[in-house]
């Protein structure tokens, strides 16, 4: 209950501070400013094959300016520990009728707990590796409610573990889905193949969320099947759901997905 209640907390403040900065942005140099909170029982990793193991928070923030965006991306166990933080620098390169290309760039540290012996005492440290990461993302509408695309990313380790990771991705995007005057779904299929140093995966995965109209929150579950990979860990299927809560509220129903 204590930590269902810190996320609640949590909730409040964010959803004060949007309320605030939304009232203001006609005043500061920003164009938009939003974000979503997620709680789940499994956090779920950028790569839907790795995840936490454990209850997690998580939260995405974007500051937009322009065809230019900040999109801090952060991912906490229940406990406060920090799991990952990614800082995105995005650009819209090219924004066609029915084509889109979005460019982008990150610094991220990826954290783990590791036991040490200190003066005779066992402890738990918490250990920050390195990383950095870019990003290419076509994507070709092909109606207003079905999309497809690709997602392409790679990141280059600075510390020990992983130094190399290519992660390409071809998916559907189904929004706006109504299944009642009220409720709606988005549907997000895809498969990808995945390098690790020189191990490879491949994998399919979905996501879907289901979302009522001028509310807030929405839960998404997310789906991962390994089809032949030779990279821990190597589960043959995960999931997990999460509940999302979306700010500042627009009034509209939001083209709700995860950012892949």
């Amino acid at each position: 209950m204590k930590k269902i209640g810190t996320f609640m907390l949590l909730l409040l403040c964010m959803t004060s501070y949007a309320q605030e900065n939304e009232q203001e942005k006609n005043n500061t140099f920003l164009d938009d400013f939003r974000g979503t909170a997620s709680i789940t029982h499994n956090g779920v990793s950028l790569v839907p094959s790795f995840s936490l193991g454990d209850p997690a928070l998580l939260f995405d923030l974007k500051f937009t300016k322009g065809k230019l965006s900040f999109e801090p991306d952060m991912r906490f166990s229940l406990e406060g520990k920090p799991w990952t933080m990614l800082f995105w620098f995005r650009y819209k390169a090219i924004e066609k009728e029915k084509f889109s290309l979005r460019v982008g760039a990150h610094p991220g540290l990826n954290f783990r707990t590791v036991n040490v012996i200190r003066n005779g005492q066992n402890e738990e440290l918490i250990e920050s590796r390195r990383y950095l990461g870019a990003e290419i993302v076509p994507t070709y509408e092909v109606t207003n409610k079905f999309s497809v695309g690709m997602y392409y990313l790679y990141a280059r380790g600075f510390d020990e573990g992983v130094k190399e990771t290519n992660f390409l991705v071809l998916n559907a995007f189904f929004s706006q889905i109504p299944l009642s005057k009220t409720l709606c779904m988005n549907v997000k299929p895809q498969v990808y193949y995945l390098t690790s140093d020189k191990l490879t995966g491949y994998y399919t995965s979905a996501f879907l969320t289901l979302a009522k109209r001028n509310c807030p929150f929405s839960l998404t579950g997310v789906v991962n099947k390994g089809l032949s990979t030779q990279i821990l860990p190597d589960d043959d299927f995960t999931w997990s759901v999460l509940l999302n809560y979306s700010f500042p509220s627009s009034g509209k129903t939001r083209n709700l997905k995860r950012k892949i």
